[in-house]
């Protein structure tokens, strides 16, 4: 059964006939609604629309109020018809503060109201007091167009220009348009994606919808709406501007929450801001006089005839099932239907079991679906509950407006990835120079491109386009300039083999520890118990796929013989200290004793506090040492867990000295293991031999760097983050005291804590000198790098404890410090930090289920430089968590490679930049593998087995991107690095797709670049370095190294066949012991491609 299901249910409800007659006869009657508790009252609307139709507005007090309604309704009803009004404005109305997603949102929904697509309209105060451009004008101003319509290109170039649509190269905000071949691109403000419109001729020969982030086809569509932007002034001056309820083609219905709310609100921002853009309350008022109302809430302004609807909320139970089931049972008992809301299927089974084991007998239904607040309906004998509510959850709300951003947050990232000239790169023959654009050249007439690259000295290197997977832009440390080589000098190789011979050293040790660990035994937990899964249950926050699997991983390990090693790695607040605690919790269960080592007091002190409050009532005991603790009180904590009175220990290194000793430990779980001196990874390594070890770490470890760890630990990655977690709300403004002071009194209403974050130590007194003056009720303190460690200690003890509502801090807190009470962080001087700096301070709040905050305050944006800018905006979009990954693995990359594999690594990978060290690590050990640990290879065969690294193809063929095709030379960089990484034919017939989406049908060329590219990955499994295509002629030249295992193999042996039996006419010739294969007739890419299919297949 799903939610539609229950509106049927509903319409049959004594309620809606009493409401159906009322409104039928009404002309312009007021109503009361009372006792419509819960998700009631949008499922009364829903039934009303089908009982009554016609239009109905609904208002409530506020945005999120409004979007939580909106989400009920569509659930039950059909989503085209129903609409959200957003205001224009993000947080006071003012120019700049309009947020153009919203603007968008608002343009389509007028559109539809004034076409009658829209019979339900769903708002709060703002948005419906915003004035709203003239129906007369908005019809107007937009053109339809319609596929076979007859209209020249020039045309709707000329009309997007008069509209004010700004051309750019590609398309991701409302009103910007381009022009590719016969294809133009448009963003209208009357639609939610962006239109690709294909001309033939003067005809329009279709029109599809794209998606801005992968700018690809979603769907056809047989017409589109071009609207301009209405909602500010034209060059002519202004549009003229009228009221909301002007749309209306009858007297809609108003559900009204609050109505006396409404007309004050109204009242007062009309006072603030002014008769232009917003309406008058009287006017808004005397309206609704004349239309049939229906009110509800505390604060009524008609007080109609009083309507019962006969519900009650459904109550808090605080994880306390007892109490649920008996409020569960007496209803059943009374006659009513029981259903519960859920998407999850797995949650509505884990409440049947919790049920179960409590010995309860009753059943109920499963609903599929969300409503955001369950109700139970005397008169309807109905009890409709939410899993949310049951296991005290926060549920999310999604409105069109979050989907418009996510498609930006990705183009604003592909951005930042790509080359532009002046960037560093490094080429893995030559080192690092300068990137210089692309340029043409000629070879033999036929026009070719390459990528101009300046070395030291201004001396030039031009890579050609089946080369470009050999350079890589460079990620080093931030901010710190790499040194650039000399063309054909030695250092580079130098540098290289100096990493290389590092490299093996740690991944051999890595190895060889993990085949010794393998061959130990270790205790084998049992399976869950009963008191595992309601501990499980009581989770806040639903579980992402990556946790579970984490879990279920975690577990598995632990029921094995063997000793477990698990890494697990996530991004701040991704919910590794859950995985931790259920497998502490486990090995609880089987009587053994748990040690959790942490780098610091503080965080020792933390987890202390959430392991305490996540095994409530469970019958375990949990501890901890640290500094802040008495001696005496240490000793004795000491003493009871050596006789096993004390469950679950937490510490720092003191748990690895001599006088701690356990009764029997089961578990040890590291956090943050990087942070460690060598001394207590030593002793660690020694623990760890014969004990189960999981290890947590938020720094995110790059996916290429897994592959080359994943023969030495068990790993976990959990990438998607909780999906109930708030976003956190992201702003940006100009530094002003009153919005600061109106931020910090709003959380210490909340009984919550501040961030202030100020990056210079000279000044932050001053910092706490203003905060004095202008909220003199507030405490606060200071904490920065040049204090000690202990004073710094304190300083995050006493506020993690309460002690104080502000802290004023430097940069310091963005390693690891979790305090679920410090909901708002106001960073100052926003524009001088790095982006995954801003990603990773603002995630230390939003941590608990209350709506975080993050202030971004500069000076005024023009007098900021456009690369900050650009930062500032994509934080400003990346409100989820989660985009953490995307934002933070560039430099976090780096952090990462150097933390797993110890400092000094840090020190090549600035040398030599992320990528190259990837791909020299990954050599190393497949070398150590080949050479030192034979069986780990003996299980590739020889068709497996890669002879060569890489194949350099060289061809005068006119193989490249026409300019004609693709204008835009970053947008043609990028894809020949695309096309030069595709390892695969599928991956090449998904580009070709892509392409011709985009830009129209493939040229020539582009066939031959896409042929080129498949010839450089037979050659590679073909055992051929080096291909040379020129004047017709093409020559192979195979392994260079004559003592190379391929000579000796099948692969070898098959070509010698080959040109045996002369399928295509080929000859060997063999010069200063280079051995080559040569073709003649080899006119084009093609025949080139055929002849090294053929080739190719014959080894099959």
């Amino acid at each position: 059964m799903n939610t539609k299901d229950l509106l049927q249910k509903y319409l049959s409800a004594k309620v809606i006939e009493r409401l159906t007659a009322k409104l039928t006869a009404a002309g312009d009657k007021k109503f009361k609604l009372v006792e419509n508790a819960g998700s009631v009252t949008p499922l009364l609307i829903g039934a009303m629309r089908v009982s009554r139709p016609g239009v109905r507005v609904v208002v409530l007090n506020d945005r999120e109020e409004a979007a939580y309604f909106y989400n009920d309704l569509i659930t039950f009803t059909d989503e085209k018809k129903v609409a959200f009004l957003p205001s224009s404005y993000r947080r006071m109305i003012k120019d700049e503060e309009k947020d153009n997603d919203s603007v968008l949102v608002r343009t389509e929904v007028l559109n539809n109201i004034s076409n009658g697509i829209v019979d339900t309209l769903v708002t709060f105060p703002e948005a419906l007091a915003e004035r709203v451009v003239d129906r007369q004008v908005l019809g107007k101003m937009s053109m339809v167009v319609k596929r076979g319509d007859k209209i020249s290109m020039s045309f709707v170039e000329n009309l997007l220009v008069e509209y004010g649509f700004e051309r750019s190269d590609f398309v991701y905000e409302p009103g910007q348009f381009s022009i590719r071949g016969s294809i133009v691109d448009v963003y209208s403000f009357a639609e939610e994606l962006p239109a690709r419109i294909d001309f033939f001729g003067d005809e329009v020969d279709s029109i599809r919808f794209f998606d801005v982030e992968t700018q690809l086809s979603d769907r056809k569509v047989e017409q589109v709406s071009i609207v301009p932007d209405l909602s500010g002034h034209s060059e002519s001056g202004s549009f003229k501007h009228t009221d909301l309820f002007t749309y209306f083609a009858e007297k809609p219905v108003w559900w009204v929450k609050n109505g006396l709310f409404l007309h004050d609100k109204v009242r007062k921002l009309h006072e603030e801001v002014g008769d232009e853009l917003i309406g008058c309350a009287e006017d808004l008022l005397k309206y609704m006089e004349e239309c049939p109302v229906v009110e509800w809430g505390p604060d009524l302004y008609f007080r109609g005839e009083v309507i019962e609807v006969g519900c009650e909320a459904q109550p808090p139970t605080n994880k306390h099932f007892d109490l649920l089931a008996e409020t569960l049972q007496s209803r059943k008992a009374n006659g009513y239907e029981l259903y519960i809301c859920s998407n999850n299927e797995m949650q509505i089974q884990r409440i049947r079991d919790i049920f179960k084991d409590k010995g309860y007998g009753f059943e109920f239904e499963w609903v599929e679906g969300v409503l955001h607040e369950g109700f139970s309906d005397a008169k309807e004998k109905l009890c409709v509950y939410t899993e949310h509510q049951i296991f005290d959850r926060y549920h999310k709300y999604k409105l069109q407006t979050t989907r418009l951003r996510q498609g930006r947050e990705s183009i604003t990232l592909s951005e930042l990835q790509n080359l532009h000239p002046g960037d560093y790169v490094v080429h893995i023959d030559h080192g690092i120079g300068r990137f210089g654009g692309l340029v043409k050249l000629m070879n033999d007439g036929k026009e070719q491109e390459a990528i101009r690259l300046v070395y030291k000295n201004n001396s030039e290197l031009y890579v050609g386009l089946h080369s470009l997977h050999k350079i890589s832009k460079y990620k080093g440390k931030d901010g710190v300039p790499p040194t650039v080589n000399k063309l054909g000098g030695e250092a580079w190789n130098k540098l290289k083999q100096k990493t290389k011979s590092r490299v093996k050293d740690i991944a051999r040790e890595l190895i060889a520890l993990y085949a010794r660990r393998k061959k130990e035994p270790a205790f084998a937990f049992s399976k869950d118990s009963y008191l595992q899964e309601e501990m499980e249950v009581s989770f806040m926050y639903d579980e992402t796929p990556d946790q579970l699997k984490a879990i279920n991983a975690v577990k598995a390990d632990m029921e094995q013989p063997q000793v477990m090693d698990r890494l697990v790695c996530g991004d701040v607040g991704f919910g590794k200290t859950e995985v931790a605690i259920r497998a502490a919790f486990k090995a609880v269960a089987d009587n053994k004793q748990v040690a959790v080592l942490v780098p610091t007091t503080v965080l020792a002190y933390q987890h202390y506090i959430t392991f305490s409050k996540r095994l409530e009532g469970m019958p375990c005991r949990v501890e901890y040492v640290s500094r802040m603790k008495k001696s005496s009180d240490i000793k004795k904590v000491l003493k009871e867990l050596k006789e096993g009175k004390v469950d679950i220990i937490i510490g720092t290194h003191r748990l690895t000295s001599k006088d701690v000793e356990f009764k029997d430990l089961g578990l040890l779980i590291i956090d943050e293991e990087q942070k460690f001196g060598v001394g207590v990874k030593e002793k660690l390594k020694q623990m760890k031999l014969n004990v189960d070890t999981l290890t947590l770490t938020a720094t995110p470890i790059p996916r290429t760097l897994q592959f080359s760890l994943m023969g030495a630990r068990d790993m976990s990655i959990i990438r998607t983050p909780p999906p109930n977690r708030y976003p956190i709300v992201t702003e940006l403004h100009r530094f002003d005291e009153q919005l600061i002071k109106e931020v910090i009194m709003y959380e210490m209403s909340r009984g919550g804590q501040v961030f202030f974050i100020h990056n210079r130590v000279e000044t932050i007194r001053d910092i706490q000198g203003m905060l004095q003056r202008i909220v003199p009720e507030v405490k606060s303190c200071v904490a920065h790098g040049q204090m000690t460690g202990e004073e710094l200690e304190k300083v995050m003890h006493d506020f993690v404890r309460g002690d104080y509502d502000v802290l004023i801090a430097t940069t310091i807190i963005e390693s690891g410090l979790d305090i679920p009470n410090a909901n708002t962080m106001i960073i100052n001087q926003a524009q001088n930090y790095g982006l995954s700096d801003l990603h990773q301070l603002r995630g230390r709040v939003g941590r608990s289920n209350k709506k975080a905050f993050c202030y971004l305050l500069t000076p005024p944006l023009d007098m900021v430089n456009p690369e900050a800018r650009r930062r500032l905006k994509a934080i400003e979009d990346f409100s989820g968590l989660g985009s953490g990954f995307n934002i933070a693995m560039q430099d976090l990359d780096i952090r990462g490679a150097g933390n797993i594999l110890g400092a000094e690594q840090s020190g090549f990978i600035a040398e030599i930049g992320y990528e190259t060290y990837q791909r020299i690590l990954n050599e190393a050990l497949l070398e150590l593998k080949d050479e030192e640990f034979p069986e780990l290879a003996a299980d590739r065969g020889d068709n497996d087995r890669v002879f060569v690294a890489d194949c350099v193809v060289e061809s005068d063929f006119e193989a490249l991107i026409p300019d004609s095709y693709v204008e835009n030379v970053s947008e043609r960089i990028r894809l020949y690095r695309e096309l030069d990484n595709i390892p695969d034919e599928e991956g090449l017939e998904k580009f070709a797709r892509e392409l011709s989406d985009r830009f129209g049908e493939l040229p020539r060329q582009v066939l031959g670049l896409m042929d080129i590219v498949r010839v450089r990955r037979w050659c590679m499994s073909l055992g051929v370095e080096r291909l040379l295509a020129k004047n017709g002629k093409m020559t192979m030249y195979f392994v260079s190294d004559q003592s190379s295992p391929f000579y000796k193999s099948d692969v070898f042996a098959n070509v010698l066949k080959f040109v045996q039996q002369q399928t295509v006419a080929c000859r060997f010739s063999e010069k200063n012991d280079k051995l080559s294969l040569i073709f003649t007739d080899v006119k084009d890419e093609s025949r080139m491609a055929e002849i090294v299919r053929n080739l190719k297949d014959s080894m099959l």
